[in-house]
C-alpha cells in the first residue's frame, strides 16, 4: 500500500483505492489537458471526478497498479495535496480579469507557486491571493494571504480553516509585488528554521509572540 502523497497519490477512504490530483497552476486548464483528464477517468473507469476546494482536478477512484501509467497518460506534474509543505496557491482572478480586482492576483500567485509550491516545511502552509478586498482567494483563513486594495497589497498571516479555525491577523499594507514576495520568503525562512513538525503558521505565532513574528519578519525582509 502506498503513503498518502506517494507517487502523487491520496488514499482514499476505503483503503484500497487511490486520487491523483494534478498540479494546476492558479487554477487554470487548458481545454487539451480536460480532455486528458476525461480520457483518463474513462480507460480506468474512475469512481469520482471532483474539483476540489483548492481549484484541483482530482480523479478519483484508481488502483494502485494504475497510478503510474495514468501519470504517463496524464503527462501532468502531480499537485502538493497532501504532506508538509507550501500546497496549490489558491488566487481569484484579479484585475486580469474580474472588473472589482485593484491588483494582479494572477501574477503574484503564478511567482509564488513557481517559487513554493510543493516545497517542504515542518508544517502545512496554505496560501491565497486575492485580487480586492471580497478576498475570492479566501486569504484570511489561509496561513500566508494577499488582499489587494488601491494602494498595494495588504498580508494577513496565521489564518487557517482547519479543526480549530482563526482568522489570519494583519502583519502590513500597502506594499508592492516585489515587496510582498520579500516577506513571504523571510516568512518561510523563518517558519522552516523555528517551525515544529505538524504546526501550523498561526500556532508558530503564538508560540513565539505575534510581536517578535513581525519583528523577524520585517527585520529579515526590511519592511
Amino acid at each position: 500500500m502506498l503513503k498518502d502523497g506517494e507517487k502523487g497519490a491520496v488514499l482514499q477512504r476505503d483503503k484500497k483505492s487511490y486520487a491523483i490530483v494534478p498540479h494546476l497552476p492558479l487554477g487554470l486548464i487548458t481545454p487539451q489537458q480536460l480532455r486528458k483528464i476525461a480520457d483518463v477517468a474513462e480507460k480506468y473507469q474512475s469512481a469520482a471526478i471532483k474539483v476540489t476546494s483548492a481549484a484541483r482536478i482530482a480523479i478519483v477512484g484508481l488502483k494502485e497498479e494504475e497510478i503510474d501509467q495514468a501519470w504517463r497518460d496524464l503527462d501532468m506534474t502531480p499537485g502538493a495535496a497532501v504532506g508538509l509543505c507550501v500546497r496549490s496557491i489558491k488566487t481569484c482572478p484579479g484585475n486580469t480579469l474580474c472588473r472589482l480586482g485593484q491588483q494582479n492576483s494572477m501574477g503574484l500567485a503564478g511567482e509564488l507557486d513557481r517559487r513554493y509550491h510543493g516545497y517542504e516545511l515542518p508544517g502545512k502552509v496554505k496560501i491565497g491571493v486575492s485580487g480586492c478586498p471580497n478576498q475570492c482567494g479566501e486569504s484570511s483563513v489561509k496561513d500566508i494571504g494577499f488582499v489587494g486594495k488601491a494602494k498595494g497589497w495588504t498580508i494577513v498571516v496565521g489564518g487557517n480553516a482547519a479543526s480549530r479555525p482563526r482568522l489570519a491577523e494583519p502583519l502590513i499594507a500597502d506594499v508592492d509585488e516585489a515587496q510582498a514576495l520579500a516577506i513571504t520568503a523571510a516568512i518561510i525562512d523563518y517558519f522552516a528554521k523555528a517551525g515544529k513538525k505538524g504546526e501550523r503558521i498561526g500556532r508558530f505565532m503564538d508560540r513565539v509572540g505575534f510581536d517578535n513574528f513581525r519583528q523577524t519578519v520585517c527585520g529579515q525582509a526590511a519592511c
